[in-house]
């Protein structure tokens, strides 16, 4: 039995709690906030769980083995770093941390000790989305052309991040599952309406994302939309994808359609023909993610295996928010992403 706690009882931590409680694979021992009210409204979820407002107790306690970290970005780094050293495992919030050095360190801290990072990139645990990467990897769909996702919706805002460093990381992580290429650079431009006592970050945002073959990625996230879209479309050069997390009933449509280029000997020129064939709406697994999420933690823990979303998923995801971020702030001049150990580099100059 994995002994596990929860640090932050947020917005995202009563989710994690109530996960971790129900998994006859660990025990939820702990759960830790400085806050003393979000503490008792989550004690219900596992009443036998030790509440405490001091993080640094749970980290302390060498009876607990693994620890999920559900606090604001700018504390991810401190906390999961002294977990690792502490010889813990760490399940830690999207995005991994706030820079692409702190994340490297992170990675290399549990490669070090032999301890599991895991980034909670949740949609990667959806039946939908694994699904889909069933698609892509047979090849059904043909050379990938580009990728296009909207996620978009009415809040909610944040304190301590913007639009891009809330809502991208879901699908960058997503299209780093599905993409089995290299992304080159990126190109982003923000804008910031909303504002309020010194408060002024990005609320709506472009992103997109260069491969080296030339494949186009899009992106646009959006607290400010009156409707709600969490919708995704891949084009191929066989068949397209429309990945649509919320309709319930036909969460994947697979689309038989798409150009064809034939050769006109009589005219010497290219002709372009449009082919329509069937629609496929497959059958998707409707288990909660976060749950396969908890308990793909806890597995990888006791087997000693490396998670579906390791620390260098989590880097790659906080390397293209870096350099979404850095072409924002020029006016959306294009960004190379950095490939190799930025840190052993400046280490060694």
């Amino acid at each position: 039995m994995t002994n596990i706690a929860v640090i932050g009882c947020g917005y995202w931590g009563p989710n994690l709690i109530r996960n971790f409680a129900k998994l006859k694979e660990c025990q939820l021992v702990a759960a830790a906030d400085q806050g003393r009210d979000r503490l008792d409204v989550v004690k219900f979820l596992c009443p036998t769980m030790r509440l405490t407002t001091s993080a640094e107790e749970i980290l302390e306690d060498k009876t607990i083995e693994g620890v999920a970290i559900a606090t604001p970005i700018s504390t991810h780094f401190p906390i999961a770093q002294k977990a690792l050293a502490k010889g813990k495992h760490v399940f830690i919030e999207k995005p991994m941390t706030a820079t692409s050095d702190e994340a490297e360190e992170l990675t290399e801290l549990a490669a070090k000790n032999r301890r599991v990072l895991m980034v909670d990139h949740t949609f990667i645990y959806t039946g939908a989305v694994r699904k889909l990467r069933s698609f892509v990897e047979s090849g059904e769909l043909g050379e990938i052309y580009y990728y296009d996702s909207v996620r978009i919706n009415l809040g909610l805002f944040q304190h301590d991040a913007n639009v891009l460093w809330d809502l991208a990381p879901h699908d960058f992580a997503i299209m780093d599952y599905l993409i089995p290429k290299r992304a080159v650079s990126v190109s982003a431009v923000g804008s910031s309406p909303v504002r309020w006592n010194g408060w002024r970050r990005e609320s709506l945002a472009y992103i997109s994302v260069d491969f080296e073959d030339g494949t186009l990625a899009h992106f646009h996230v959006n607290w400010l939309s009156p409707v709600k879209l969490r919708r995704t479309l891949i084009g191929g050069s066989r068949k397209m994808i429309i990945y649509d997390h919320l309709d319930p009933d036909n969460q994947l449509k697979i689309y038989d359609k798409g150009v064809e280029i034939k050769e006109d000997q009589e005219r010497y020129q290219a002709l372009v023909q449009y082919r329509t064939g069937d629609l496929l709406a497959p059958k998707i697994d409707q288990t909660e993610a976060l749950s396969v999420a908890c308990r793909h933690f806890v597995h990888c823990i006791q087997n000693q295996q490396r998670p579906e979303t390791d620390g260098m998923a989590g880097l790659r995801v906080v390397r293209l928010l870096e350099a979404a971020q850095h072409s924002m702030n020029y006016g959306g001049r294009r960004t190379q992403l950095w490939e190799g150990s930025r840190r052993a580099q400046v280490a060694s100059g």
